[in-house]
């Protein structure tokens, strides 16, 4: 084990001062490596056997072999992890929750963020999530101690499945010492990140068949209450569209969200780069890579930092996000659907981009009377409330001065996509917005279009900044 990661030293000797363009080139060549294999240029007989590797080998040099091993740049890596509290279950959860926590030399905050995930989340939620805390420093009696902790605080949850705590072995950790110091940071600095990045890779690696989804916090973080039941919300809105990463804070590794399937991909990636950079900006290198451009971050934020002291060195950390609510649950179900529109849209303002819980917005030219924009559900629904408003806190006047809401039906084929043949006003817009409560006891059907209607023209521009709708039960099958 410790042979490879010299020899991976004296690579680094070979590279220029220049880190960047290397790192972008070796990146892409990677990721064209693993899509090449992917796409079934190797022997089907290879990846069986890729498949049958254990996550918990024998010895170290299998792990070894692993990661010389670019092949299986998607599997899981072998390391043989030591169970501190806790077995996995062997059906799969919606979500896990991996948190990677190390000595602090001020402060503990690993016990409140635990109990902070537990307590809030309702007894329904807390059947579909298990808790993995990765205890990944090398201090085996402040391991020892703290288990007992949790042990004792949270013997219930153990129990139940609903929370492991495990180890990575010290000797599965490459050379820490002689790193480079990219950006100009310290020794000290550099030595810490950079176990940091290998800790995560660890904690990914072991959380890949847990769930159907992974959650990343850190280790001093406080919950919305059911902040599960706003995740899955979102999940739920997403469907149809391609997303690696979303983001439920706008602090480090905080709130980030990711389908099962990548982690294995997340865990080599941040191995094989953990001393160039902190963990934060190689994810955003990774969401790149697998063509999600775009930052996806959701409003209210789920999670909040409240430590005041780093893990490292203990230094001051008061870092807030001021985007966090304590209850967050009235986040809009915003169904499924496609969205169309005839006023000319400016650059890349699109209408889907209203209907999104991400912090963005629909822009558009003066609406004429009779331009609409219309969304149309992939699966009829009942809804109880829409909440529709327009303009921004730096463009006040770009809203919709004069305009109608409209539920609709019987949905028809046209040139432009389907379109409902039925509608009924709900109400008209004053002062840019609009919300109508009780829609379910208004409308008798189904609902199976939301329409916007332009009922006189406007010399400004238009934003509809977003459009929230909440429903009564799962769209109809």
């Amino acid at each position: 084990m410790r042979l490879l990661w010299k020899s991976l030293d004296k690579m680094r000797c070979l590279r220029k001062r220049s880190t960047i363009p290397f790192l972008g080139f070796l990146i892409t060549f990677l990721l064209f490596l693993n899509l090449y294999i992917e796409d079934g240029y190797v022997l089907e007989e290879d990846k069986r056997q890729l498949r049958e590797t254990s996550v918990h080998p024998p010895s170290s040099e299998r792990y070894v072999h692993t990661f010389r091993d670019l092949s299986n740049f998607s599997g899981t890596i072998n390391v043989t992890y030591r169970y501190l509290a806790g077995t996995p279950l062997n059906r799969k959860k919606y979500l896990t929750i991996g948190l990677s926590s190390v000595k602090r030399k001020r402060g503990n905050y690993l016990l409140e963020t635990i109990k902070s995930i537990f307590d809030q989340s309702s007894y329904e939620e807390l059947k579909e999530i298990v808790v993995v805390v990765h205890l990944a420093d090398f201090d085996l009696v402040w391991c020892e101690n703290l288990v007992q902790e949790i042990t004792r605080k949270f013997a219930h949850h153990i129990i139940a499945g609903r929370l492991l705590v495990i180890q990575a072995p010290e000797e599965y950790y490459p050379s820490l010492d002689g790193l480079k110091r990219n950006y100009n940071d310290p020794e000290d600095r550099v030595r810490f990140r950079s176990k940091q990045n290998v800790d995560y890779a660890f904690l990914l690696n072991f959380c890949t068949n847990l769930s159907h989804f992974y959650m990343m916090l850190e280790d001093d973080v406080r919950c919305s209450r059911n902040f599960l039941t706003a995740l899955k919300k979102v999940i739920t809105s997403r469907e149809g569209s391609y997303w690696v990463m979303l983001e439920f804070s706008k602090l480090g590794y905080i709130g980030k969200l990711y389908h099962s399937r990548d982690l294995p991909r997340l865990a080599h990636f941040l191995l094989m780069f953990y001393q160039e950079m902190p963990c934060d900006w190689l994810l955003i290198h990774f969401r790149g890579l697998l063509a999600q451009k775009d930052v996806i971050r959701f409003k209210p934020s789920l999670f909040q930092h409240m430590g005041y002291y780093s893990s490292y060195k203990g230094a001051e950390n008061k870092l807030k996000d001021d985007d966090f609510e304590e209850d967050s649950i009235d986040i809009p179900d915003n169904p499924p659907a496609n969205l169309y529109t005839n006023i000319n849209v400016f650059e890349n303002y699109d209408a889907a981009k209203a209907y999104s819980t991400v912090d963005e917005y629909f822009w558009g030219k003066p609406p004429s009377t009779g331009d609409f924009f219309v969304i149309v559900f992939n699966k009829s629904t009942k809804i109880s409330k829409i909440k529709i408003a327009t303009g921004s806190d730096d463009r006040q006047n770009d809203i919709l001065h004069h305009g109608a809401l409209e539920v609709g039906e019987k949905l028809v084929g046209t040139k432009k996509g389907k379109q409902c043949s039925s509608y009924i006003t709900l109400g008209e817009f004053k002062n840019g917005n609009i919300e109508v409560q009780d829609v379910d006891h208004k409308i008798a059907f189904d609902i199976e279009c939301v329409r916007i209607v332009v009922t006189a023209s406007q010399k400004e521009w238009l934003i509809i900044r977003s459009i929230s709708l909440w429903t009564t039960q799962p769209p109809s099958q």
